[in-house]
């Protein structure tokens, strides 16, 4: 008999008293458990409580079991808040508050027409005036400008004072020799030759 038990959990890869009842296995749930248990002594299965409210003993092949780990609800990452301010915005701290980063230099500046992208209240990304240029405040990486890019994408978009964007420079070279071209397009902006561009 024990033969016919591989049989079943290849069927179902996770064997429970429901399932076998729905089987419609002569003796159900008792008859087949001690064949299962057995099959767990040799290696072949699991015996556990893999799914939730599917009963006590469940029996599972051992790649079904990782199947339903995947499935399993991951930790939401914690929401990042990300926003994009004027640059001269009095909730704007930096350049009055607190010092610009010092990646910096003097690019940043408190200047009517000009933006920040902040993640966490931190200042990451400066727009110059007029929207030529993007200065990083911190070492470029994709992990933070991805959202900083997002959230100056929608802030375009939701028509909110600046018009459209025709990037030239990133971090102070042609922004078509630069790995934030490839974000920027993604992000929504639309490739040229020398710029990218994004309007609402």
């Amino acid at each position: 008999m024990v033969a016919h038990r591989p049989a079943l959990l290849e069927r179902q890869g996770i064997v429970t008293r429901d399932g076998v009842r729905a089987e419609g296995i002569p003796g159900g749930y008792s008859a087949v458990y001690g064949e299962l248990k057995a099959l767990e002594t040799l290696g072949l299965c699991r015996r556990g409580y893999f799914v939730e409210g599917l009963g006590g003993a469940q029996f599972a092949l051992g790649g079904a079991v990782e199947r339903i780990r995947e499935l399993r609800p991951r930790e939401e990452e914690p929401a990042v808040d990300v926003s994009v301010l004027a640059a001269a915005d009095p909730a704007q701290p930096y350049g009055a508050a607190l010092a610009w980063p010092k990646r910096a230099g003097a690019r940043a500046a408190r200047v009517a027409g000009a933006y920040v992208v902040l993640i966490g209240g931190e200042a990451v990304l400066f727009v110059e005036r007029g929207g030529k240029t993007l200065v990083p405040l911190r070492d470029p990486d994709p992990e933070w400008l991805r959202p900083a890019l997002g959230a100056l994408v929608e802030h375009v978009k939701s028509r909110r004072g600046v018009k459209r964007l025709a990037v030239e420079r990133y971090d102070g070279e042609p922004v078509g020799e630069t790995d934030a071209m490839a974000l920027l397009v993604e992000a929504g902006f639309v490739a040229g030759p020398r710029r990218a561009v994004l309007r609402p």
